[in-house]
């Protein structure tokens, strides 16, 4: 638990000392949602119509851009074998630095929400389910995106393979809680979908980082 606790916490200080791949993420996030009124207009109704899955789709791609780098910086310097060699499993390495990721990025993303939210006319009532619903999604895009950060290290093109690997496992994410949001501005009760993004999350926390873990080893 130390070895773990020691590299989420090497993530964070290193996020905190270089906060640029943190705040493209957000700048991103936020520009993304700034687009659509000017590229589909500014009526209020269109906007709360879209606002839903834009959200979804604007953070999970912000979230995607620090990825590519989730492992590359280590394995470019030498530390990644260090970090391997420490006696903490490829798996728990994994799992750590896919928290690290969620807390450098997704937790800033959560932060810009109601920025977002507001600029696509999102009825203020939903903005809680909306951050929640971030935050699930977010966190088991960083669970996909540890295991393809890994399976595609040291590829040709890696940058370009690793988008083509997670978004379609991300697909779920971006409707249950595109639901979620919608149901809330609704009025109606977002439980069931949170539910099952819940439930998604569960089941990638063990399953992504053992695939990390094994392409880490190269099994």
């Amino acid at each position: 638990m130390s070895g773990f606790l020691a590299v989420l916490g090497r993530e964070v200080r290193l996020a905190l000392r270089h906060p640029a791949d943190t705040l493209a993420a957000v700048l991103f996030f936020v520009l993304v949602c700034a687009l659509f009124p000017f590229g589909i207009g500014p009526s209020p109704e269109i906007l709360a119509r879209i606002a839903p899955g834009a959200l979804l789709a604007a953070a999970l791609l912000a979230a995607l851009l620090p990825l590519d780098r989730l492992f590359g910086a280590e394995a470019e310097d030498g530390s990644l074998d260090q970090l391997l060699l420490s006696g903490l499993p490829p798996s728990a390495l994994a799992g750590a630095k896919a928290l690290g990721h969620w807390v450098v990025t997704g937790l800033p993303l959560l932060l810009a929400t109601p920025i977002a939210a507001a600029m696509l006319n999102l009825p203020v009532e939903a903005w809680g389910t909306a951050a929640l619903a971030l935050g699930l999604a977010t966190g088991v895009l960083s669970l996909f995106g540890a295991a393809g950060a890994a399976l595609t290290l040291g590829a040709r093109r890696g940058g370009v393979l690793l988008p083509l690997l997670v978004l379609p496992l991300s697909i779920p994410a971006v409707i249950f809680g595109a639901a979620a949001i919608e149901a809330a501005a609704g009025g109606i009760s977002p439980r069931p979908y949170l539910l099952l993004l819940g439930a998604l999350l569960a089941i990638a926390a063990p399953m992504a980082p053992l695939a990390a873990g094994a392409a880490l080893r190269g099994d």
